[in-house]
């Protein structure tokens, strides 16, 4: 697949000029810009240039069925033709959107049977809390507001959702709302308490929780939210039974249990949805987008269990509505790349495929660069993958921030033709579902020839590093 001819200096002038992007560098922007990233191709991307990349970030954790596929652009302009769109508000509905509805809970755990459509992630965890709020309204237990997240966690960026994040830099200069939403430790395998097993240090982050809850006073929590892996934080893998047993701390108190598969759902570790196949959960609210379209449309969806869903169906007057909902909510477009975005999934087996071939990019990514200085960790799991670099690989020491570790490997890599993700000192892989072995082969290596660079350039530069 050819891209136009385009302009790469024009197209660069007018983004820099014009664009505010997600998560700017406003030091660098105003000199560096932005690449310009023009098509796409299974696994690959390219820039106006005609250079080409292996995606290893699937374009933000959601390309999951690749580049360039004819059948997701016919599907979309079919309905395009019917319908583009129309009120989904009251008692007005689409084809698509019901469908969806539908399959998405035959998909998720028995008993959540209810689909709330939203346009992302951030908008569906909007939804997921103006829900708990509006459920215990309806039980007359109005004092149950509070949401407990966790240190390191990523729920978004609308006001209500980076007040869920847990990354504290995210914060800087925003003006979130206070005593709403509380906070307990990450469950970070990697930095957990020397000499703690996996089971210690479990109970642990248990009655962490438990003893924020009664801090806060459990009749006053509504819902505790988490993803089953933390993405953006770090791909933290919580200990075995780590979230099971948080969900019998939140049934103890009357605590609905929100599970985050915005990244996890849709094939990403093996599963349409992670929560009750490979973690024992049977979450009150499932909260899902990226891979839900692939990309391909903006979507998502906050599922609902029956039980709510009693509740939330009853007028809280006579003749009250349940007044939440946006101008897209349903989008017949949007609704219909995501059923033939998972009908390619079911058709191609592509959770098979993951749960195949996921532990071998696992396996080689840890064979290929666990020897390095500077890598202290490579953890995740299936097609979510994360390093991190240190200073010291003893002490566990990372580097101070100004040395950029993980933009400098991420910038070498780049140059070779892959693109990963610097979060400070880690890179974050999260590639297209369809990627075969020999691209993870290509890939390893790369990110292996990387921190040898990277090595390099820190040994001439005098940075220290053990």
């Amino acid at each position: 697949m050819q891209s136009p001819a385009l302009d790469t200096h024009d197209l660069w002038l007018k983004d820099k000029s014009h664009c505010v992007h997600p998560w700017t560098n406003f030091a660098e922007f105003p000199d560096k810009g932005s690449m310009v990233i023009s098509h796409g191709d299974g696994v690959h991307v390219f820039d106006t240039d005609g250079n080409r990349f292996i995606d290893g970030i699937g374009g933000l954790w959601c390309v999951n069925i690749g580049y360039g596929r004819k059948e997701m652009a016919e599907a979309i302009a079919r309905q395009v033709m019917r319908i583009p769109h129309y009120s989904f508000f009251g008692s007005l509905t689409n084809p698509p959107a019901a469908e969806l509805a539908a399959k998405l809970s035959e998909l998720a755990p028995d008993h959540l049977n209810h689909v709330f459509y939203g346009t992302g992630g951030s908008m569906a965890n909007d939804t997921a809390i103006r829900i708990a709020h509006f459920y215990f309204n309806q039980l007359g237990r109005p004092e149950k507001k509070l949401v407990i997240s966790r240190e390191g966690a990523y729920h978004g960026s609308t006001y209500l959702a980076a007040a869920l994040t847990g990354i504290r830099h995210d914060h800087v200069g925003f003006d979130l709302p206070e005593r709403l939403v509380h906070y307990v430790s990450a469950a970070n395998c990697y930095r957990m308490p020397p000499g703690a097993s996996e089971d210690d240090y479990r109970d642990h982050l248990v009655g962490e929780f438990e003893d924020k809850i009664a801090e806060l006073g459990g009749d006053n929590v509504a819902c505790f939210i988490a993803e089953p892996i933390m993405g953006s934080g770090g791909v933290l893998v919580a200990p075995r039974g780590y979230h099971k047993a948080m969900q019998d701390v939140c049934r103890r108190h009357r605590i609905l249990y929100v599970s985050d598969e915005v990244v996890t759902g849709f094939c990403r570790l093996g599963e349409f949805f992670a929560s009750e196949k490979l973690y024992d959960l049977k979450p009150d609210i499932i909260v899902s987008a990226k891979g839900i379209s692939s990309g391909y449309l903006p979507l998502g969806a906050t599922l609902i269990s029956d039980e709510i869903y009693e509740a939330l169906s009853v007028p809280q007057v006579e003749g009250g509505l349940f007044t939440h909902g946006f101008t897209y909510s349903g989008h017949p477009v949007c609704c219909a790349a995501a059923l033939e975005n998972i009908g390619i999934m079911e058709r191609e087996d592509l959770c098979g495929h993951v749960r195949e071939t996921g532990p071998y990019f696992e396996s080689a990514l840890r064979e290929n660069l666990r020897d390095l200085p500077l890598v202290g960790d490579v953890r995740g799991s299936h097609f979510m993958m994360c390093i991190e670099y240190v200073a010291d690989r003893e002490t566990k020491q990372i580097f101070a921030s100004g040395v950029r570790i993980g933009e400098r490997i991420a910038a070498h890599c780049q140059r070779r033709g892959l693109i990963v993700r610097p979060i400070g000192h880690l890179n974050v892989l999260s590639p297209s579902l369809i990627l075969d072995k020999p691209r993870i082969d290509e890939m390893a290596a790369i990110l292996r020839e990387s921190v040898f660079a990277t090595i390099e350039d820190l040994t001439n530069e005098g940075i220290a590093f053990a």
